[in-house]
């Protein structure tokens, strides 16, 4: 064995430890990092499936493992409640981490709404991944650590988040995703609301046929939803057919394309069409539910574009009570042609309409956050190492016009504070331009290289962060009650 591994420098993680099946389980610190350990009756051939160091203990055998992906495949396959699985209607809520430290933190702050909200640990976007370097199976490992860390033995989902092409199925179906979201915003015509008449009869025309006007079964129709009623008359239709009719079709595209690589197993489905520059009408959202419904599409949550602004890691910015307006008839289609939940995205820090979300859809809802855990990491770090942040926060602003450019925000440089003037680095993290260039500039920091070779900083930033571990999840766990108690409070 390692002589820097041995049993006797090996501190385990208290809430690691289980007994499953007459094995034991638990991870521990060490001199070299966190480590598997499982203790087993000598003779199990349980030990086979894991790769590691094994010593003899008079009737048992303890195997000292690392945090590999070879390993956390193991672990999840002998603790069955580390596999994610299919959520349901059930009110639900995504934690991504950037960073794939971070789903202690996560875990601390659901333990308090057990039972009543369900969590999604693994949750990132393909363009999360592209941007930090990390493959949908380091998702998912980092996700299965930190569930074993914290001892969670609740249900657990994991979203593959905004799915493009049939190659981001595969490679998030094959790491053990059970939420795929797809993302068919590129196929939106954003322009169609604008168009005459004419011009729209023009582009239904250029839609697949067994999508175009006739075939639909649409026109004319009237949904009533509760006390609201909608008409789709054919100019209505027809914008709503132009904007989206593209859209479902990649949908379809997908969700059939993931049903065939599936095979046995289990999946869910979301639509997201939150990214357009235009929200999601009820009339478009009625047209998005029939067409999906009659091409044979089944989805469990959906993400319309609301009315307002949701900026990242940021309040919602607009009217409230338009904002409770809009949702009240979406919710109420969700309601009728479902039920589905409705999913909010981009939903870090969005504390003044977390109520009304969630009394609007009456629990059938799930909340989408993924930049705000990276937030609490600089402010973890500007509590430990002012030179760090300001190093980082220099930089972000260097990169923050290139970086913004795939994001809805309203930061500017001139509006955030300037280096010299700082003297509360922690603080930084509150306001909001400099709180917004932080989130947008991720990527960079994170791949950001010196001379070509070495990280400039992602390095220091782990190195910090597993230093001081305890504060980070602090940190984690107190921003993410406030986010989970308006949605405990109203199921």
């Amino acid at each position: 064995m390692n002589p820097q591994l041995t049993s006797t420098n090996l501190r385990l993680y208290s809430n690691s430890i289980v007994n499953y099946q007459d094995v034991e389980y638990g991870l521990a610190s060490s001199p070299l990092g966190p480590h598997l350990v499982v203790l087993a009756p000598r003779l199990t051939t349980l030990l086979e499936a894991f790769k590691g160091e094994s010593s003899e203990f008079n009737d048992k055998t303890l195997l000292v493992g690392s945090q590999s992906a070879h390993n956390a495949s193991a672990l999840r396959a002998q603790l069955p409640w580390l596999q994610p699985i299919a959520l349901g209607l059930n009110t639900s809520f995504g934690m991504g981490d950037r960073l794939g430290i971070a789903t202690p933190g996560h875990v601390r702050a659901v333990r308090v709404v057990q039972g009543r909200i369900f969590p999604i640990f693994a949750q990132q976007s393909i363009r999360e991944m592209t941007r930090t370097g990390r493959t949908p199976q380091q998702v998912m490992d980092d996700a299965t650590w930190g569930v074993f860390e914290e001892g969670w033995r609740g249900d657990i989902g994991a979203d593959a988040d905004h799915l493009k092409t049939t190659d981001d199925i595969d490679a998030c179906l094959v790491a053990g995703f059970t939420l795929f979201t797809i993302d068919p915003g590129g196929y939106v015509d954003n322009v169609s609301q604008s168009d005459s008449l004419s011009r729209l009869n023009e582009k239904e025309q250029r839609l697949p046929v067994h999508m175009q006007l006739k075939q639909t079964g649409l026109l004319g129709k009237t949904f009533n939803f509760e006390e609201i009623q909608i008409e789709l008359d054919e100019p209505t239709l027809l914008k709503a057919m132009v904007k989206y009719g593209n859209a479902i079709a990649h949908v379809v595209t997908m969700v059939e394309h993931l049903q065939r690589v599936a095979k046995t197993h289990s999946f869910e489905v979301e639509i997201s069409m939150d990214e357009t520059e235009l929200p999601t009408s009820p009339a478009d959202h009625v047209y998005i539910a029939s067409e999906l419904q009659r091409l044979g599409v089944r989805w469990i949550s959906f993400a319309p574009r609301f009315v307002g602004r949701f900026e990242k890691g940021v309040d919602y910015i607009g009217d409230v009570h338009a904002f409770e307006a809009d949702l009240t008839i979406h919710a109420a289609i969700a309601r009728q042609f479902g039920p589905y939940k409705l999913s909010l995205h981009s939903g870090s820090d969005k504390f003044s309409i977390y109520p009304v979300f969630m009394d609007q859809t009456h629990g059938l809802a799930h909340v989408k956050t993924a930049g705000t855990s990276y937030l609490e990491a600089l402010r973890t770090i500007a509590a430990t190492d002012q030179e760090l942040i300001r190093e980082i926060y220099s930089f972000a602003q260097e990169r923050f016009e290139t970086d913004r450019h795939s994001y809805l925000i309203s930061a500017q440089i001139n509006k955030a504070p300037e280096t010299i003037t700082i003297t509360d680095w922690p603080g930084l993290l509150n306001q909001f331009d400099a709180r917004e260039i932080l989130h947008v500039t991720y990527g960079s920091v994170l791949t950001e290289k010196a001379d070509g070779v070495k990280l400039r900083f992602y390095d220091r930033i782990m190195s910090i962060l597993r230093s001081n571990r305890e504060l980070y999840y602090c940190n984690l766990e107190n921003h993410f009650r406030r986010h989970l108690t308006p949605f405990s409070l109203h199921i």
